[in-house]
């Protein structure tokens, strides 16, 4: 859990300036459960530049309620969290000294964005939170008040969280969480899930992960590994100590994340990938007649390939429904063989390539087509999905048929602009794993919206 952060001051002396608006915003990772906001009387006046960055004046706060009426409050909000802010050594330092002030020695673990956004948004020309959340196309309203930045460093840090692939922030977090008794572990942990599609992670007392999974309702699948009988859902229920989520959005953002960040973390219970999950390929070939030839295969990387499929039973499904879907040629495809004509032609459902009554360059048009629907080889796009939040969509980019990652935005102009559009993903691996998630998903959805790129500017 964090309490997202912002305060206002007076400005003047160091360890001598008054808070003159806070905002808390307790955030437990994916969204946010309480709120504290207050305008508050330093009973010290304003500096003149200081209301002029603001717009708080001394008259505005006059019937403020003073630091101490509020502070039990803070105290309350921010109890059991780790303090997230924009510059977080001043926010926290402020709070300390006003608390030390009241006699209350006030501690908190703490995270700050500008360090974590200079770690995984390098590059940026400035870390200033008006800058960078600008440039990363993230709503800024109210700028220079508590609650304003607050609730733009609450979007700046879920940002930070989903681009966390070594999940440090995550172990962190769990790692400063109060344990719980044992015997009630289990309930506790599993009532604590939400029903969501997403990437869950399971942890030991130390806050290591020791499993990763992916499901459409986390809170389903993880209490399924608690009630099995298997032998290592029993090694998990005994070395569990937390489980924490990322919210996904959607299927294809939760398998590729899955796939990612189980090569890249290694937790102990999940299988080693020792091999790729797909089998089988899709393979092209010409005739010496001109005609495009598919076939299936077994999958060999080192022969370059359409797309892939998990089993044969995958892969004979789809060879069928692009036969019927494009009027290919039954012998073309392998699905038959023999010579003379394929039964379809006698269906008048082929057009005669197998004979050759229908000339290479008109069949080849259509083979093509498919090839370009199926294969994103040399394509630069993005693949438009839900997101985690009614109002969010998520976006897949690939660059010269190169998968780059995932990431996610609230509003359309976003995508209007290359810099943001790079600024908020999550750069993954394309490995052929991942090559073969995405291909498998698009499949599966084809009424996906997937933007050219070569339109973008």
């Amino acid at each position: 859990m964090y309490s997202i952060v912002d305060i206002e001051t007076t400005g003047g002396k160091y360890n001598e300036e008054g808070i003159t608006e806070i905002a808390v915003y307790k955030f437990d990772g994916q969204k946010v459960v309480d709120q504290f906001i207050s305008l508050v009387n330093p009973e010290i006046p304003i500096q003149p530049f200081v209301v002029g960055l603001t717009g708080i004046n001394n008259e505005m706060l006059r019937n403020a309620p003073k630091f101490y009426e509020v502070a039990k409050r803070i105290v309350e909000i921010t109890d059991g969290t780790i303090l997230v802010a924009h510059n977080a050594k001043f926010d926290y330092r402020i709070l300390r000294t006003e608390f030390r002030r009241l006699g209350f020695d006030f501690e908190r673990e703490s995270l700050c964005t500008v360090e974590l956004s200079k770690k995984l948004i390098p590059g940026q020309n400035s870390y200033s939170l008006g800058k960078l959340v600008r440039a990363l196309g993230i709503p800024l309203s109210d700028r220079h008040r508590a609650s304003g930045d607050a609730q733009a460093t609450v979007k700046l840090f879920k940002m930070l969280l989903a681009k966390d692939s070594d999940k440090e922030i995550l172990k962190n977090s769990v790692r400063n969480t109060p344990k719980n008794q044992m015997d009630t572990k289990l309930i506790r942990l599993v009532e604590e899930l939400p029903s969501i599609t997403g990437v869950y992670y399971l942890h030991d007392p130390e806050g290591e992960i020791i499993y990763i999974g992916k499901s459409k309702n986390i809170k389903k699948r993880v209490n399924q590994h608690f009630t099995s009988e298997n032998r290592k859902s029993r090694e998990l229920q005994k070395e569990v100590a937390s489980v924490s989520f990322e919210a996904t959005g959607n299927e294809l953002n939760a398998l590729l994340k899955e796939n990612e960040e189980i090569k890249r973390n290694k937790p102990k219970y999940n299988k080693a990938l020792t091999k790729t999950i797909f089998s089988y390929a899709l393979y092209q070939s010409t005739d010496e007649d001109g005609y495009i030839n598919l076939k299936i295969g077994k999958a060999d990387g080192r022969k370059k390939n359409v797309t892939t499929f998990t089993n044969m039973h995958q892969a004979k499904a789809m060879m069928q429904s692009i036969v019927e879907e494009y009027s290919l040629c039954q012998r073309l495809t392998s699905i038959k063989t023999g010579t003379g004509s394929c039964f379809n032609h006698s269906l008048k459902a082929c057009n005669g390539a197998c004979i050759g009554e229908e000339p290479a360059e008109e069949y080849n048009a259509r083979v093509r087509e498919m090839l370009d629907k199926y294969s994103y080889t040399n394509k630069n796009m993005l693949v438009i999905d839900r997101g985690r939040d009614v109002d969010e969509k998520s976006a897949l980019l690939v660059e010269e048929g190169q998968f780059k990652g995932i990431g996610y935005f609230n509003l359309n102009y976003q995508l209007n602009n290359m810099d943001i559009i790079k600024s908020i993903i999550t750069p993954m691996k394309s490995d052929r794993d991942a090559q073969h998630i995405i291909q498998s998903y698009l499949r599966k959805n084809n009424k996906l919206k997937i933007i050219t790129l070569d339109t973008v500017e």
